[in-house]
């Protein structure tokens, strides 16, 4: 079975890099990486993933409106949307837009864990 292909949209590279530990088991995931909302919209588009993990304060289009654009977009309007923030005021903006899961930084990492597995378990390529 090939990766699921994730794609971890934050400005801060060492937030990027601890998800990316966190998730890392092996051979299951292939990592993207974007630093802002324009970066994340174009390589969601290109490399169609499985699912995306979103921060919200982003450079260039905020997570809010990166949502918004995957919602309205018929190729990555099902992708499963992990909103991962600072700001929990928030999270009723976020659900309101599309997201399917939210957790505020510093975040559990088996949560997020147990999180990405259960949206990716019922998807298909």
């Amino acid at each position: 079975m090939p990766p699921k292909r994730i794609l971890i949209c934050d400005d801060e590279a060492p937030t990027r890099e601890l998800v990316r530990v966190v998730l890392d088991d092996g051979d299951e995931y292939e990592f993207r990486e974007a630093a802002d909302g324009i970066g994340c919209l174009a390589l969601a588009r290109s490399v169609r993933p499985d699912l995306v993990i979103l921060d919200l304060m982003l450079p260039s289009k905020s997570g809010l409106e990166v949502l918004a654009a995957f919602r309205r977009d018929p190729d990555l309007v099902d992708t499963p949307v992990v909103v991962l923030t600072a700001w929990d005021h928030l999270a009723a903006d976020a659900s309101a837009v599309g997201a399917d899961r939210f957790f505020l930084k510093p975040f559990e990492p088996e949560e997020l864990r147990r999180a990405v597995s259960e949206l990716l378990a019922g998807r298909r390529r």
